[in-house]
């Protein structure tokens, strides 16, 4: 059997992980183990992050929909269960996009509640 050296899968693995190293500071850009380090934790960390931000989002729709329910003297919650009695099934996203652009078709929504 011949002999297989091994030097050339080495060095992709090294240069791969290097690469995603790229715009990291200091030796964590440069050194092997610092950056295969740096780079488990930022994954770690974008995918913790990639949650939070949908729940950052919806957080963000219901602030939208309370702003635009104010002048309609009517509070977040009360809207959203008197859509669930209505039978009205849109969700929060397409709501708070009404409210912030389309506060007429707002109201038509809460009259139509009411």
């Amino acid at each position: 059997m011949s002999r297989v050296k091994r030097g050339t899968i080495s060095n992709k693995r090294r240069k791969n992980l290097l690469a995603q190293a790229k715009g990291f500071r200091f030796g964590r850009s440069t050194k092997f183990a610092a950056a295969r380090v740096a780079v488990t934790h930022a994954g770690v960390n974008a995918f913790r992050d990639r949650k939070l931000k949908k729940r950052n989002a919806r957080g963000l729709w219901s602030i939208k929909m309370s702003a635009g329910l104010t002048a309609f003297d009517m509070s977040y919650s009360a809207f959203i269960g008197a859509l669930k009695k209505a039978g009205i099934m849109l969700n929060r996203k397409v709501l708070s996009e009404i409210a912030s652009q389309n506060p007429e078709v707002l109201a038509r929504i809460v009259e139509k509640v009411k």
